[in-house]
């Protein structure tokens, strides 16, 4: 028995949506040019994603973020090759997934 608004779909039927990603990235460094890091962050992504917003964020004591927010397909390990492409970046130290939303 079903609910009465829900949708059967068989295996076929079902289609893969797209997810919005927020990343915080940090740089190894105080000292290095956190826009260098972010143009070339966005650069590698691109065949990977679309890149939705970015934006670059004082921490506090001299440190920026780069906050990114991608669309990708929300397909298993996607996410986990987007901050492995962006982690192979010079200059970059860290990069925390934030949030996660269906589109």
């Amino acid at each position: 028995m079903t609910a009465p608004n829900a949708v059967s779909r068989d295996h076929e039927g079902i289609s893969m949506g797209d997810v919005a990603v927020l990343l915080k990235i940090l740089p190894t460094d105080v000292e290095l040019d956190i826009n260098v890091i972010k143009d070339e962050v966005v650069k590698k992504v691109k065949p990977l994603c679309e890149v939705n917003n970015v934006e670059i964020n004082e921490v506090g004591f001299g440190l920026k973020a780069i906050k990114l927010q991608v669309i990708v397909p929300d397909q298993e390990g996607k996410i986990d090759q987007v901050e492995q492409t962006i982690s192979s970046v010079d200059g970059v130290g860290q990069v925390d997934t934030e949030e996660v939303t269906l589109v």
